[in-house]
Parts: structure tokens; C-alpha cells; sequence
């Protein structure tokens, strides 16, 4: 028995040496444990913020598209009325007083010493074309001007030109 008291004696230091250990690493382990945990909920937070940030972002995202959208259908009909009065007697008319205004005023000019013959018979082929595209969109208003007030228009804005 003596002999195996030494023996229990460095088993029972021995046991007691792993118990310590054992509850080292246990209380490690459960640091750990707690350290997880705690990693866990502030990564639980971090990505529930960032959906809420994703889908701030997509709803703001969404807005922006929405409003863009209505700009360009907003603008596909203005196109269309817009082309729909260009091809309207009234803005044809207009146009071609608007020629005959700015033809009037390169003539005035030209009167007065500036050489300005090119931009003329730009501005004739311009109200030229005005006056047709107001004729041939509305030939019965037009109708009850004669063709010789027409022509003594263009005889008359070609004489000037020709003057000096």
C-alpha cells in the first residue's frame, strides 16, 4: 500500500492538475461562448441596418425612376403636340410671318449699304416655303388671295436686292 500511495498521490496531483486545466478551458470556452454571442447580435444589427439602408436606397431609387419616367413621357407628348402643330395651318401661317418679318428687316438693311443678297434669298426660300407649307395645309382660307398679290409680293422683295 505504501508502495502505491506515491503512485495516488501523483494521480490524485495529476487529476487535479487536469481538473484545473479542464476548468481553464471551460471558462475559456465560455468567454469565447459570450464573445460569439455578443459577434452574433452586433452582426445581426450591422446587416438589419444595412437592409434598411438597401431598401431606403431602392425606395429613393424607385422615386427618381418613377419621376424620370414621367418627365419623358411628359416630353414624348409635348413631341407629339408639338408635331401635331407644326403640321397646323395656324403655325405655318405664323412661320411665314416670321419669314416675311425677318426678310423685310435684312432688306432694310441692305438698303442701308450691307451687303446682305445671300441672307435675302435665304430668307425668300425660307418664307417661300413657309407660305407654302400655310397654303397647301389651308388652300380654301388662302384661296381668296390672288395669285398676282402673290407674285407682286416677290416681284417687289426681289427689286430691292437688285437696287444697289
Amino acid at each position: 500500500m505504501d508502495h502505491f500511495s506515491p503512485e495516488k498521490e501523483t494521480a490524485r496531483a495529476q487529476l487535479s492538475s487536469v481538473e484545473s486545466q479542464l476548468q481553464g478551458i471551460k471558462e475559456k470556452s465560455s468567454a469565447q461562448a459570450k464573445k460569439i454571442e455578443e459577434f452574433e447580435i452586433q452582426l445581426a444589427f450591422e446587416l438589419a441596418k444595412a437592409k434598411s439602408e438597401a431598401e431606403k436606397a431602392k425606395a429613393e431609387a424607385d422615386g427618381i425612376v418613377a419621376v424620370y419616367r414621367a418627365d419623358a413621357e411628359a416630353a414624348q407628348v409635348q413631341e407629339r403636340e408639338a408635331a401635331e402643330t407644326a403640321q397646323t395651318p395656324t403655325y405655318w401661317i405664323a412661320e411665314l410671318a416670321k419669314c416675311q418679318s425677318w426678310r423685310k428687316t435684312l432688306e432694310e438693311i441692305h438698303a442701308r449699304g450691307f451687303d446682305l443678297t445671300d441672307e435675302i434669298v435665304k430668307a425668300r426660300e425660307n418664307e417661300a416655303e413657309a407660305r407654302a407649307l400655310a397654303s397647301s395645309d389651308d388652300d380654301d382660307d388662302d384661296g381668296n388671295k390672288s395669285g398676282s398679290e402673290n407674285r407682286e409680293d416677290l416681284d417687289g422683295e426681289e427689286a430691292a436686292p437688285g437696287e444697289n
